[in-house]
C-alpha cells in the first residue's frame, strides 16, 4: 500500500475516496455556468490543470468551454483517477505533495475546486507553490471559505475538512499575482444551484 506523508492523503486514496466517486456525479450545469464567468475575465488561457479532478466533471466542463485546449490534472485516488483517464489519458494519478511539476510543461491556468480544504493544513504552502509554478498566467482557487482557519467535523471523521481563506494566504505568499476577480457559488441559486462556496481568480502581474 502507498505510503502518503499525511492522514489526509490516505483517507482520500483509499475506501473513503472510493466512496466519493459515487457520491460525486452531478449535473455540471452549474460548473459550466461558473467557469464561465471566471474564464470572461480570464484571457488567451489554452492550457489548464486541475489539482485533485477526481472523475474528471470539472475538466469535462472546461473542455466544452475551451475546446481544443489542453486541459489535465492529477487525482490521488485510483478508482476516480480510471474515470478521469478515460476522457483525459494525461490526468496523473498521485498526491499533488509529490508532483514533480517540472515534467508537467505549461499551462496558463491551474486551480482548485474544493480540494485545499482537504489538504493537511501543514501543507498548504507547499501546495500553493506547486499551483504559482503551474499556472503561468492564472491560479483559480474554489473552496470553502472562512476569515480565520477552523476544522469542520466532516461525515464524522475529524482533521478532514478545513475551511480559511486560501487566496488571501496564497496572495501573502506570492507577491507577483494579483486578484482579478471573485465570486460566490449559493446553494439557493434558482438556476444554477452548488454548495455555497466562493472562487478567486488571482493573475499573475
Amino acid at each position: 500500500m502507498t505510503q502518503f506523508a499525511t492522514e489526509q492523503e490516505g483517507f482520500w486514496a483509499g475506501e473513503f475516496g472510493d466512496e466519493y466517486v459515487n457520491r460525486n456525479r452531478y449535473d455540471i450545469s452549474a460548473t459550466l455556468a461558473m467557469f464561465s464567468r471566471i474564464l470572461s475575465k480570464a484571457y488567451n488561457v489554452n492550457g489548464l490543470f486541475e489539482i485533485g479532478c477526481n472523475i474528471g466533471q470539472n475538466l469535462r466542463a472546461l473542455k466544452l468551454l475551451k475546446p481544443g485546449s489542453k486541459i489535465s490534472g492529477i487525482e490521488i485516488n485510483k478508482t476516480a483517477h480510471a474515470h478521469a483517464v478515460k476522457d483525459f489519458p494525461d490526468v496523473i494519478n498521485g498526491s499533488v505533495l509529490e508532483l514533480d511539476v517540472s515534467t508537467l510543461g505549461e499551462f496558463d491556468l491551474a486551480y482548485t475546486k474544493g480540494v485545499l480544504i482537504h489538504i493537511n493544513p501543514d501543507h498548504l504552502p507547499a501546495v500553493y507553490d506547486k499551483m504559482a509554478q503551474i499556472g503561468r498566467r492564472y491560479v483559480l482557487i474554489s473552496e470553502y471559505y472562512n476569515p480565520v482557519p477552523v476544522a469542520i467535523n466532516y461525515r464524522g471523521h475529524e482533521e478532514r475538512l478545513f475551511k480559511r481563506d486560501f487566496a488571501g494566504e496564497f496572495l501573502d505568499r506570492h507577491k507577483d499575482f494579483r486578484l482579478a476577480d471573485y465570486g460566490f457559488v449559493y446553494h439557493r441559486d434558482p438556476v444554477f444551484p452548488r454548495d455555497d462556496a466562493t472562487w478567486f481568480l488571482l493573475e499573475r502581474k
